[in-house]
């Protein structure tokens, strides 16, 4: 059985050997739905320390767009690891590197759509996500953001639904997202680190901490031993095939401030002496 630490027991040599933390968005940098300014100014504190940050997220690729752009960020994983966008200062261009060419990702939405309308039909309550006008890939249905919360029940069964019909799907805190393909967080976040930041596969285990909230996070949690949950994951650890090694005292965005002083407090000590 995996014991999973306060995150205040997280060991030092550990936390001087990160070099990138990787961050799922909603739920684990966000606070009730928000972005806490705690949360965002550790973003910036992190990058300013020589720390990448990369958010590992299931939201669309307009909004990966803008974050690339305007957040203090190295790069973003979208659509659950669809693709990766990394805007370079430089050159003022944005790097966009896709898991599936563009015909099989238009193919892809047609399919989805039509699933996605079959169950909109068979779960009442549930509703297209009010990001998809902005997505590439993936069909997220909405199971708890802008509509009344359904139970985590009826979001796997959701996800069921949509294996049936040959597709991927994962349940995170808000939505349902599927996608044709063998893309996933985990693989496009290797392909991101090894191919822009020469951080090869299992190079990455040693200085790459994860940050996550739900059970769509455990492969990420599987990968790293460095892996930190925030305290609102605590009920569904449960549900999770594969544990992180800590846990915050803070939920959300405050969580994350937590790990991000942590990191920041431990390096601090570790050059003065």
């Amino acid at each position: 059985m995996t014991i999973v630490k306060d995150w205040e027991r997280a060991d030092q040599a550990a936390l001087n050997s990160i070099t990138a933390v990787l961050t799922d968005i909603d739920d684990t940098l966000t606070l009730h739905g928000r972005l806490p300014a705690e949360a965002f100014e550790s973003i910036h504190q992190l990058q300013s320390a020589g720390i990448r940050v990369i958010p590992i997220t299931g939201r669309p690729a307009g909004w990966c767009d803008h974050i690339a752009r305007m957040w203090p960020v190295d790069a973003v994983v979208g659509e659950n690891g669809a693709f990766y966008f990394r805007y370079d200062e430089a050159t003022r261009k944005m790097q966009r590197v896709y898991a599936q060419a563009q015909e099989e990702r238009i193919a892809s939405q047609v399919k989805l759509r039509e699933i996605a309308a079959d169950v909109l039909r068979k779960f009442p309550g549930t509703a297209i996500a009010s990001d998809q006008a902005y997505r590439e890939i993936d069909v997220a249905i909405d199971f708890c953001e802008d509509v009344p919360p359904l139970p985590l029940e009826t979001a796997q069964a959701i996800a069921d639904e949509f294996a049936r019909h040959g597709a991927t799907a994962k349940v995170s805190s808000i939505h349902v997202n599927a996608w044709f393909g063998t893309h996933d967080k985990l693989t496009m976040s290797l392909k991101l680190l090894g191919d822009v930041f020469g951080i090869g596969g299992e190079a990455a285990k040693s200085c790459v901490a994860y940050c996550g909230d739900s059970p769509n996070d455990s492969p990420m949690f599987a990968y790293f031993p460095l892996a930190i949950a925030v305290a609102n994951a605590r009920p569904l650890l449960h549900l999770m095939p594969a544990k992180p090694a800590y846990i915050t005292e803070g939920e959300g965005g405050n969580g994350f401030a937590e790990i991000a002083r942590k990191i920041l407090v431990s390096r601090a000590h570790a050059n003065v002496i």
